[in-house]
């Protein structure tokens, strides 16, 4: 099984597709931020830490803010691996994100069940709207991982684990060119700042 490690790491970053770079933002407060998001598997509550992860929570929140992520799909689900989504319209249209942010995977979070990471390409600094949510510990995706990087934990899952793993019980095949697309979508309908 250690031979595909490579591979695996492969997949979480083919669906980038980002250009362009920006800085975003820090969070100054350093309090965790907590966020409801309905998908049509039920409900996942997150909560992001800002304290170790300040520039991809700030990121998220404002993809969150501005409802970026409401309508689009997980258009990767790999069982045993992890769920991806945050990027792909149910018709495989990709949406355009903005522009890439620091890789921050050297803060100590680790690539565990039920954490959430930001998807990049080999590029390690190209995150932008994508992110994955791990459905097994994968430590070969922490710092420095298989490049020097990693890819950055900024949160985990609080609540609603059961609905990701329900993600990884559908049916995949491809659409056109993507591999291990969910047959049925796997909608996010909103994905809001809990108060």
């Amino acid at each position: 099984m250690k031979s595909i490690a490579p591979t695996l790491a492969a997949l979480v970053f083919t669906f980038a597709g980002l250009t362009g770079t920006t800085s975003a933002q820090t969070v100054s407060d350093a309090k965790p931020v907590k966020i409801v998001m309905e998908t049509t598997k039920g409900t996942i509550e997150l909560e992001l830490d800002a304290a170790k992860a300040p520039i991809s929570v700030a990121n998220f929140v404002s993809y969150v803010k501005k409802g970026f992520y409401d309508g689009l799909i997980f258009h990767r689900v790999i069982p045993g691996f992890m769920a991806q989504g945050g990027g792909f319209t149910p018709d495989m249209q990709q949406k355009q994100p903005d522009g890439q942010i620091e890789n921050e995977a050297k803060n100590g979070l680790k690539n565990v069940r039920g954490s959430i990471a930001m998807a990049r390409t080999p590029n390690p600094h190209s995150a932008s709207s994508q992110f994955f949510i791990n459905l097994k510990d994968n430590d070969f995706l922490n710092y420095p991982g298989q490049d020097g990087w990693g890819y950055c934990v900024f949160g985990k899952v609080t609540k609603g684990m059961e609905t990701v793993d329900a993600m990884a019980a559908v049916e995949t095949g491809r659409k056109g060119p993507h591999g291990d697309v969910p047959l049925e979508p796997i909608i996010i309908k909103s994905a809001k700042i809990a108060e």
